[in-house]
């Protein structure tokens, strides 16, 4: 759930700042990007250099890289660029700072910028906690929406027993996984995905085959299991990896990428074809080994195979299915014809007249296609066309 979401984690002036550096461990483990911002008082107990060693990112505490230079930190950026921005731990300092808007240090700065979500961890002493004006500063962020993460019961540094301990790493990020999980209308949705290419056999060691490696449909089944969705990804033959919580079905042929659809295709809501399925099949698979021989082999008979994209649209009732088209000429007019005689409610369309789109390449450059408008998108990553299929399928719940 936190793959590649981007962390943005304030750290104030608390002994629980240790704890800070564990989950700083624990995010980047679970796949996020995390960016450290410290206040003055943050620095009295942990080091930027360790911080940065675990998160991978530069760590910020002051307004300025170089005060001298003029080279400043752009506190709007940061806010901006974030997912979710956690504060942990969240003094009685810090706290009454987020209350008034008390702008005196980066990271309060970079909090009047945010407009993603805002979670904070208090972490004080037990008579500091209790206390009515701390309270009434908690409950003052409660009600613009902010998450407080409520503190637990334990030894506190003083030597008292009793409430302000730091939420432990764990309940932070179980947290931030339950924001994620219900922030998108997939979460929940029973998605299958297909990718790679498909392998027909001519005999046991030979087959028909195409260039795809997989790449997009990897990453969309990616993005959407990042939001929530149950997903179960179809995959051909492809050297691709997918998340740990993506149920993985391989397949070699188009008849197996059938059947592996078709079994799971009743209980589904959202059914991506992004694999490159071939058209056709040899009609006879040679049992052994074809031996090479001086004649030539003037014809490998074939016959179509099933058209999967085209079965799955003239049954489907409630599933929402999205095609992919790969052309070379004609294109517009041959992705609207598809999108209409095979039943589809959105087709991406790719050129192999476009730069670094298609087959095997980490970018691509793609068209959506609806029965009443299009939407074209700039050559991008794959990672990043994904998140654009998602947050168009989000639409379709």
């Amino acid at each position: 759930m936190l793959k590649n979401k981007k962390i943005l984690l304030g750290i104030s002036g608390s002994i629980a700042a240790y704890k800070s550096i564990l989950l700083t461990r624990e995010l980047k483990k679970l796949g996020a990007e995390v960016k450290v911002i410290l206040t003055d008082s943050a620095l009295d107990f942990v080091t930027p250099t360790t911080l940065s060693t675990l998160s991978e990112n530069p760590v910020y505490s002051s307004f300025f890289k170089n005060k001298e230079n003029g080279e400043w930190v752009n506190h709007v950026h940061l806010g901006k660029w974030a997912d979710l921005f956690i504060i942990a731990p969240l003094s009685a300092n810090t706290l009454s700072k987020l209350v008034s808007g008390n702008c005196d240090n980066l990271l309060i700065a970079t909090y009047l910028s945010a407009d993603c979500k805002v979670m904070v961890a208090p972490a004080m002493d037990l008579d500091m906690y209790s206390h009515f004006t701390t309270q009434q500063n908690l409950d003052t962020l409660r009600t613009k929406h902010i998450d407080v993460l409520d503190a637990g019961e334990g030894s506190l540094a003083s030597g008292l027993v009793g409430k302000g301990r730091m939420a432990e790493p764990e309940e932070i990020i179980a947290a931030a996984t339950a924001y994620f999980s219900t922030k998108y209308k997939v979460s929940g949705k029973r998605v299958i995905v297909t990718a790679g290419p498909t392998y027909e056999a001519i005999d046991p060691v030979r087959f028909i085959g195409n260039h795809s490696s997989g790449k997009m449909g990897y990453r969309i089944a990616d993005e959407l299991a990042g939001r929530g969705a149950i997903v179960t990804l179809v995959s051909g033959p492809s050297s691709q990896v997918s998340q740990a919580n993506v149920e993985t079905l391989r397949v070699v042929s188009a008849k197996d990428m059938l059947d592996a659809t078709v079994s799971r295709f009743d209980d589904c809501d959202l059914i991506i074809m992004a694999a490159a399925v071939a058209d056709y099949t040899p009609k006879t698979v040679a049992t052994k080994k074809m031996k090479k021989e001086s004649t030539e082999i003037n014809v490998i008979e074939l016959t179509p195979t099933v058209d999967i994209l085209k079965y799955l649209g003239s049954n489907k009732k409630h599933q929402k299915l999205v095609g992919f088209a790969l052309e070379t000429d004609n294109e517009l007019a041959n992705a609207k014809s598809k999108l209409m005689r095979k039943n589809l409610d959105m087709l991406v369309l790719n050129s192999l007249n476009d730069k670094g789109a298609g087959f095997g390449t980490d970018t691509n450059k793609v068209t959506f296609v609806f029965h009443e408008s299009i939407k074209e998108f700039s050559l991008k990553n794959k990672e990043d066309v994904a998140v654009d299929i998602a947050n168009e399928v989000e639409s379709f719940f």
